[in-house]
């Protein structure tokens, strides 16, 4: 069994790989998610020198696989991102295309759940008119539902509660970005 130690960009990032759902994934595919996952606590602090330290806890907890999960946003391309993150020491490095809140409008089966409704479908998860948690935002102010509230509270509930997971954002037509990290890891790891 590999064992992988996470750098993540923020809060949303980490409830989500520290979640049960995905730690079964990864048992299911040979992995062993190292604790703790470590939140950079913003994009800017995903820089070599930043995460260095955090590289360093990670293999003091026997990580033997660093894999990093942060956020498109406003940057030119997910290469300019992976450039600006490249370490000799992090083998994977993944980028949610605008931001992990596209995962979530991915993952149809957990959104429904949430809206209360059963035909929910967002078309384009990963090509929103703004960031994807506007578009959340958006969805239930149409709908006329309370929002989604903070980042932390809307993630601990589709984790918990909505049976968000990251492999059915990966079956969702658009959002290429949630597959490739699946299939990054099962590659990476083996």
């Amino acid at each position: 069994m590999v064992k992988i130690g996470f750098i993540v960009e923020g809060a949303t990032e980490k409830i989500i790989i520290e979640s049960e759902n995905f730690n079964l994934w990864l048992k299911s595919n040979d992995i062993e998610l190292v604790s703790p996952v470590m939140d950079a606590k913003g994009g800017g602090n995903l820089l070599p020198k930043y995460i260095e330290p955090m590289i360093a806890q990670l293999k003091r907890n026997d990580a033997q696989h660093i894999a990093v999960l942060t956020d498109l946003e406003h940057e030119e391309s997910v290469q300019a991102v992976i450039d600006r993150i490249t370490n000799d020491n992090v083998n994977s490095i993944s980028v949610a295309v605008k931001a992990i809140e596209a995962w979530f409008l991915a993952d149809t089966q957990a959104m429904n759940k949430w809206l209360g409704k059963d035909d929910f479908y967002e078309n384009e998860p990963e090509n929103t008119a703004d960031l994807p948690w506007s578009r959340l935002k958006q969805i239930t102010s149409d709908l006329g539902l309370r929002g989604p509230g903070n980042k932390v509270t809307f993630t601990k509930k589709m984790v918990n509660h909505y049976g968000y997971t990251i492999e059915n954002s990966s079956t969702h037509a658009n959002c290429q970005s949630a597959k490739l990290f699946l299939n990054d890891l099962m590659i990476e790891t083996k």
